[in-house]
């Protein structure tokens, strides 16, 4: 019997992810931030978006083992990767096609029940970022580079695991399973430290693998509403925290939301750490329906960007959704 799947990774720019002088084509509608990407994935999808310049680069990695008499007897690779455009607005419109690496593919881990399929795919924008580098040269004309690892392993019955094993630390990494359902994403994007080290030798191509740090994806809900806020116009305060910097301390009174831009939280109730939310999440909503008393601590695990919204921005039914969702 056959056994097939997959885990799809699409890497792209969110708003507010681009630090110093690179911003600066950005805000002047030069360049653009990327809409983010479907919450699920379907036939043609990918191709799609590469084409509408929707991502930086993405990974498909797609594998099958044939079992017979409860042993594993064939195995194989499928899929591959497909790295963006970049557009230009300067009067007229300007395409300059991405620069694809080599696929890696490293020899699959065979054990008596799995087998564990692991690809890396990236590459770097076509136009030129003369910049100072850490390292040497100590200056680079290319582009920094981006890329996903990905991890499959199928079973004996068929079952499969995925994982974002690395990834560059910029942009936004997205990550879907075999069903092409939004599953995880990288908690954080660092773009000053990408934009200085990811080139070179500090790249999979090199000697260097970048740990990934891996959130599970927040609700539906909470990407619908977070979309409608930022394309909204309206005016949210921003806050910036460290890591063991605290958003909120259970008990104390507030009924602001916050929308977690970037970075992973801790929630903390009673002093045991309950779960962790990454970036999308929105929080704060049980202290506005239940009298402005905070249910949970909330502590910076990472460096951590975040948007407060007043609790009216939000429907009163969407936050009772989204605290019966919470618990």
């Amino acid at each position: 019997m056959r056994f097939e799947s997959s885990v799809t990774a699409i890497s792209w720019i969110p708003s507010e992810a681009i630090e110093g002088m690179p911003k600066l084509p950005f805000e002047l509608g030069i360049g653009h931030y990327d809409e983010p990407p479907p919450d699920r994935l379907q036939a043609g999808d990918l191709e799609r978006l590469r084409d509408e310049d929707r991502f930086r680069e993405a990974n498909h990695l797609k594998a099958w083992v044939e079992v017979e008499d409860g042993k594993i007897v064939g195995y194989g690779h499928e899929g591959g990767g497909l790295v963006g455009s970049t557009t230009f607005r300067l009067g007229l419109k300007i395409v300059v096609p991405g620069v694809a690496f080599d696929v890696l593919r490293p020899e699959p881990d065979v054990r008596s029940n799995s087998v564990r399929f692991v690809q890396t795919v990236g590459g770097r924008a076509g136009f030129p970022a003369p910049r100072r580098v850490s390292g040497k040269p100590f200056f680079r004309i290319h582009s920094a580079t981006a890329w996903t690892t990905l991890g499959l392993t199928i079973g004996l019955d068929g079952a499969s695991f995925s994982e974002l094993l690395g990834a560059s630390a910029f942009p936004r990494h997205w990550v879907y399973d075999n069903e092409g359902t939004l599953v995880k994403k990288s908690g954080t994007v660092d773009f000053k430290t990408w934009y200085r080290e990811a080139h070179g030798e500090n790249t999979p191509w090199g000697e260097e693998e970048s740990d990934a740090f891996v959130t599970n994806a927040e609700s539906a809900l909470e990407r619908e509403i977070s979309r409608e806020l930022m394309t909204s116009g309206i005016d949210m305060a921003r806050r910036s925290l460290e890591p063991g910097d605290t958003l909120v301390q259970q008990g104390e009174h507030g009924d602001d939301l916050f929308l977690l831009v970037d970075g992973v939280l801790a929630v903390i109730v009673d002093g045991d750490e309950v779960a962790e939310i990454g970036p999308g999440a929105i929080v704060g909503e049980l202290a506005s329906l239940e009298g402005g008393k905070r249910t949970a601590t909330l502590m910076a695990r990472t460096p951590c960007r975040v948007a407060v919204i007043r609790a009216e921005l939000v429907d009163l039914q969407e936050r009772e959704d989204l605290a019966v969702g919470r618990r």
